[in-house]
């Protein structure tokens, strides 16, 4: 029963192993990736959608669910990722302009990107998952969160204080079927 037990111990660390190497350990240049897609909606149930090139977050009813956006993810790092829309045509990055830090969505392929390159940071989004719920904070910006305002059809922002209450920075994060 041991020899069972230490075996099926040793399969699981190569599997583990190995699913952490096929989404990590790429030969530099163009890496092949897997993009997926994720159901995004903050905890007072407000999903994305784009509005005048804008990402924001609001209550969708009816014929208007059509109009919401799936996260495109591309992990580089167990945590680690880069977030996209539109088919990972558009990537959301974090801006810094002198004191001031926003949240940009920026027309570039989500797949062209690479964890190696300085000047890619910015796309990249560090994921915590806390039981049922997903924070994702900048690697270029450290401390500040991807957030919802609390009213409704408002922009998708950063904020440096997650534990404020006017922000929402608590997501359901669903792989899409």
């Amino acid at each position: 029963m041991d020899i069972c037990r230490g075996l099926c111990g040793h399969l699981l660390s190569l599997l583990l192993f190995l699913f952490y190497s096929e989404t990590t350990c790429r030969p530099p240049g163009r890496r092949s990736c897997k993009m997926q897609a994720f159901r995004i909606w903050d905890v007072n149930q407000k999903t994305f959608y784009l509005r005048n090139n804008q990402l924001v977050a609001g209550y969708l009813q009816g014929p208007n669910t059509k109009l919401e956006e799936k996260i495109d993810v591309v992990p580089i790092r167990p945590h680690a990722m880069f977030l996209g829309i539109h088919g990972g045509k558009l990537c959301l990055s974090c801006i810094r302009s002198g004191d001031e830090i926003r949240l940009q969505l920026e027309a570039v392929n989500i797949t062209d990107l690479s964890a190696n390159r300085q000047q890619d940071k910015r796309f990249t989004f560090i994921r915590s998952d806390s039981g049922p719920t997903t924070t994702f904070e900048s690697a270029a910006c450290p401390g500040w969160f991807l957030c919802t305002a609390l009213e409704a059809d408002q922009p998708v922002s950063l904020t440096n204080t997650p534990e404020e209450p006017i922000t929402v920075t608590k997501f359901y994060f669903q792989q899409d079927q």
